[in-house]
C-alpha cells in the first residue's frame, strides 16, 4: 500500500537498454485490426479507481484498447518498468515523476491522476495526531511524525502545513512506516503525528483523533499524481497515447461523477471491504492536470532540497 519511494534513477536506462522495447503492442497508430494490448503498472489504492471503472465502463476498448492493470508495491517499480516497456503506461505520485525530470529519465505524463479535495478539514490524506496537547501543526516541532516515504509528497505536505502555522519544518523529524502501520506507532506513542491517506484515515479519525489539514493546504487542486509513459512510446506510438490519454480522461469524468461506482470498485482491487469504503473520504479526478499545482510542488521540492533546483516541467507534462 505504500506510495512511490523515490528510486535511484540511474540504473534505470541501462535497464531500459536491457529490455528494449516490447514487442507485445501492436505497430505505431493501432494499425492492426486486434486490439492494442496496453499493461497499466498501478498502486491498489484508492486513487487509481478511475482506470478500473474506466476498463469495466468499455472507455478503453471502444478506442480499441485492451488495457490490464498490473499492481506495484510503488512508482520505484512503475518508473523503470514504464521505461523498459514492462508496462505501456504507469501511474506515479507528481514528486517522483519530477525527480525523475531532474534526473533526465525519459518519461512524460500524458493525463491526471488525482488530486485534492480542495478542503483541507475534508481531504483523502491528512495529518493527524492523537495528544490533545498537539494543538497546531507547529506544536509539532520537536516530535516525530509517521510518513510512507521521506523525501517525497507525504513529508513535503507534512512540512508546508507545519510552514503555514507558522512551524519551522526542520525542527520535525520523520520516520518511515507504511501506511497500514501507521496507526499502531500513533497509538503507542512511538510518533505523534502520522499522514494517511484513506482507507486508513477514516478509522483514524472514528478514533477520535484530530486532523490538522491535509493535501489542500498545500494546494487546493493538488495533483498529487498522475498517469505516464516513455518518451520513446510517445514517438513511435503517438496514436496510442492520444487514445490512451482520451480514456483515462473520460474515466477520470465518470469516477469523479459516480461516488458509489467507485466505493463498491474498489473492494474488487484492493483489500477494502464494503464498510470501510462506504466511510472514506473520496478525492478528486480531474480530467485535467492543474499545472499551477504542480509548478506550486517543484518549488517546495526545491526549498525542501528534494531537487536541486525546479525542474521544467514542460518537458514532464503534456
Amino acid at each position: 500500500m505504500s506510495r512511490t519511494r523515490l528510486l535511484p534513477f540511474v540504473l534505470v536506462f541501462a535497464l531500459a537498454a536491457a529490455c528494449g522495447s516490447d514487442p507485445a503492442t501492436s505497430p505505431p497508430g493501432g494499425s492492426s485490426a486486434s486490439p492494442d494490448k496496453v499493461k497499466v503498472g498501478v498502486i491498489p489504492i484508492v486513487d487509481v479507481a478511475p482506470i478500473y471503472l474506466g476498463k469495466a465502463q468499455g472507455f478503453f476498448s471502444r478506442r480499441n484498447i485492451d488495457v490490464s492493470m498490473e499492481q506495484a508495491q510503488g512508482g520505484a517499480a512503475i518508473v523503470p518498468g514504464v521505461v523498459s516497456g514492462q508496462y505501456q503506461f504507469g501511474f506515479s505520485n507528481i514528486v517522483s515523476l519530477l525527480v525523475a525530470g531532474q534526473q533526465k529519465v525519459p518519461v512524460k505524463v500524458v493525463a491526471n491522476g488525482v488530486n485534492s479535495t480542495g478542503d483541507a478539514a475534508k481531504d483523502f490524506g491528512q495529518l493527524i495526531v492523537k495528544d490533545p496537547a498537539i494543538r497546531t501543526a507547529k506544536d509539532l516541532e520537536g516530535k516525530t511524525v509517521a510518513t510512507n516515504t521521506v523525501k517525497n509528497i507525504v513529508d513535503t505536505s507534512v512540512k508546508e502545513i507545519v510552514r503555514k502555522a507558522g512551524g519551522d519544518p526542520a525542527k520535525v523529524s520523520f520516520v518511515e512506516l507504511a501506511f497500514p502501520d501507521m496507526s499502531a506507532a500513533l497509538d503507542a506513542g512511538r510518533v505523534q503525528g502520522m499522514f494517511v491517506v484513506e482507507p486508513f484515515l477514516a478509522p483514524a479519525l472514528a478514533k477520535g483523533w484530530r486532523s490538522l489539514g491535509g493535501y489542500a493546504d498545500v494546494d487546493p487542486k493538488l495533483c498529487v499524481a498522475a498517469y505516464f509513459t516513455s518518451n520513446q512510446r510517445i514517438a513511435e506510438q503517438a496514436d496510442l497515447v492520444k487514445r490512451f490519454t482520451e480514456a483515462m480522461r473520460e474515466s477520470l469524468a465518470y469516477a469523479d461523477g459516480h461516488p458509489d461506482a467507485v466505493r463498491q470498485i474498489v473492494t474488487t482491487y484492493t483489500q477494502i471491504k464494503a464498510e470501510a469504503a462506504a466511510a472514506m473520504t473520496l478525492p478528486k479526478w480531474s480530467s485535467t492536470i492543474d499545472t499551477a499545482s504542480v509548478g506550486k510542488m517543484n518549488q517546495l521540492l526545491a526549498t525542501n532540497g528534494v531537487l536541486s533546483a525546479p525542474v521544467d516541467t514542460a518537458k514532464l507534462l503534456p
